[in-house]
């Protein structure tokens, strides 16, 4: 039995622009625009999901999917960071961005490590794997970079390589206790 996954990363908002710490804001209109032009490149999985996040919600509502949401897919906590940009939070905490981008199992900010989002996410995925059939979620980059690190048993700090770029899709097949790849497919319109 195969469980087929595809992971979409949500459309642009002002946070991404912004490279702020999500706040979940919504969707710009250009973003939605531009997931609504790229829908039928999404197949309707029988099971879709969302991170509870407004923009994936939007997202995935965007796309034509009636997706769940799922606290599992949430992106990471980010405590007292949350809402300032990264430019914001590296003036004001030098020390506590050098620790967070170099130790996955940091989390100066006060919220969850990169190592506690990728253990979150992997219990969710291997969840998955027990079953077949596609899934579909939409999900923060944070989300997907996590499910990507735990797919190929990489190390945590493998996750700050990983682009995951708006309305792009990774895909994951599943069984017999492991993950095959399909990475960074950006959405298309069908023709």
């Amino acid at each position: 039995m195969t469980v087929r996954l595809t992971l979409i990363s949500p459309a642009t908002g002002e946070a991404l622009r912004e490279v702020r710490f999500d706040d979940d804001g919504p969707l710009d209109p250009a973003g939605i625009a531009r997931a609504r032009a790229v829908a039928s490149a999404v197949d309707p999985s029988p099971r879709a999901y969302a991170s509870p996040s407004r923009r994936c919600r939007d997202t995935a509502r965007a796309l034509g999917l009636s997706a769940e949401p799922l606290g599992e897919l949430a992106g990471c906590a980010m405590g007292r960071w949350r809402g300032q940009t990264l430019e914001a939070v590296a003036a004001a905490e030098e020390a506590g961005i050098a620790a967070w981008l170099s130790d996955p199992a940091a989390a100066p900010h006060g919220g969850e490590s990169l190592r506690d989002l990728r253990v979150r996410v992997g219990v969710w995925l291997d969840g998955l794997r027990d079953g077949s059939g596609r899934v579909t979620a939409v999900a923060e980059p944070d989300v997907i970079r996590a499910a990507m690190v735990h797919a190929l048993t990489a190390p945590d700090a493998t996750a700050w390589r990983l682009d995951v770029r708006p309305l792009t899709a990774v895909h994951l097949s599943g069984r017999a206790g492991r993950w095959n790849l399909r990475p960074g497919e950006p959405l298309a319109p069908l023709r």
